[in-house]
């Protein structure tokens, strides 16, 4: 790919947000904003890592490596005509609501398609395939009954109260070992051995943070945030409920051939969420979060797998997490259940991280 990455990037634009206070808007933060001024500074990466994904390309498309705050490039302009053009649509076709995005017409390409494609064969073009869905009858409340059990009853959850895994991450072609260390009720952290170094994930309990080995951590967003402390849910399938109090379903799906039933929530300060559930099992398969950003929504799929009965508990020793920009698999080796752990193993670090 190309030199200065989508990755490298935002990691420079992070840094420079990560010195300055949550409450600044774009232009306080960055140089030349001019279609996004009044967006948290925090939500500008985000925009721009959406734009990134739905036009399928890197950074330097529309900026010069080296001075982002640059116009010579005539891609810049344009994106910055198509910003005004979408929020204009919006406005005043979709009453305000964020509707039309950059993927809308791009799907991941530079230059949007303006003609249908020809025929390239003889053969009439055969209609899409019928996803096969399934009729179900499960309420909500049945489904999560059902996840409970599933998981092992909710006896047998609350006697779990701290969990130490230790596996490996698949990303970018390389495994790289892992260690999580959760709490109960909402904490969470994870170390990623990066080879003379680590990176790390933190929830804890309050707030997200992040960090890597000789650098100060910084503190998440508050969409990161959000979504840092849904992962850190230690008794997810009993709180369910209580996370999202209008949890409601929605049209049965399929995953792999299997039949799933799928609930959708939201809730202050918590991402939207899908949920699937296999409908023979009761397990959750599935979740689809999505964090919104100035010009629109950038989902993050986990897959669940290989789950195992580990202390009375049914955990999946493998997850997927996948992104438009990227993905990596954790599968877990080694589970350890009820260890103590001190609260400040989550707390954020004042200085560097050692």
């Amino acid at each position: 790919m190309r030199a200065f990455t989508l990755a490298a990037a935002m990691a420079v634009a992070w840094s420079a947000y990560a010195q300055t206070a949550d409450t600044k808007t774009a232009e306080q933060v960055y140089k030349n904003i001019t279609v996004l001024k009044g967006t948290p500074a925090d939500q500008l990466v985000p925009a721009m890592q959406f734009i990134a994904v739905s036009l399928g390309v890197e950074c330097t498309f529309c900026h010069v490596q080296g001075k982002m705050d640059a116009d010579d490039k005539p891609a810049k302009k344009t994106a910055r005509a198509m910003m005004e053009m979408t929020a204009a649509i919006n406005q005043n076709s979709f009453h305000g609501q964020r509707q039309v995005t950059c993927y809308s017409c791009h799907h991941g390409l530079s230059h949007p398609a303006s003609t249908p494609p020809v025929m390239e064969s003889d053969a009439m073009p055969k209609p899409p395939a019928s996803a096969g869905y399934t009729t179900s009858t499960a309420t909500v409340d049945q489904i999560v009954e059902k996840y409970i059990t599933a998981v092992g009853g909710a006896d047998a959850i609350r006697k779990v109260t701290s969990r130490v895994e230790k596996g490996s991450i698949h990303a970018m072609g390389a495994d790289s070992p892992i260690e999580l260390f959760t709490k109960a009720p909402d904490m969470r952290i994870s170390f990623t051995d990066m080879g003379g170094g680590h990176s790390i994930t933190a929830f804890d309990g309050t707030r997200g943070w992040l960090g890597s080995s000789g650098r100060p951590a910084r503190e998440m967003s508050p969409e990161e945030s959000g979504a840092a402390s849904l992962d850190a849910e230690f008794y997810l399938s009993l709180r369910l409920k209580e996370i999202y109090p209008q949890l409601r379903r929605t049209r049965p799906d399929e995953i792999d051939g299997k039949p799933c039933d799928v609930l959708v929530g939201s809730a202050p300060g918590k991402p939207a969420v899908r949920l699937y559930f296999d409908t023979q099992s009761g397990l959750l398969v599935r979740m689809v979060r999505y964090a919104d950003t100035p010009m629109g929504r950038m989902p993050t799929q986990i897959d669940y797998a290989d789950y195992r009965v580990a202390d009375g508990v049914k955990i999946p020793y493998r997850w997927t997490l996948s992104r438009p920009n990227g993905r990596f698999t954790i599968q877990i080796s080694e589970v350890q259940s009820n260890v103590p752990i001190d609260d400040a193993k989550f707390a954020k670090p004042a200085g560097e991280v050692k």
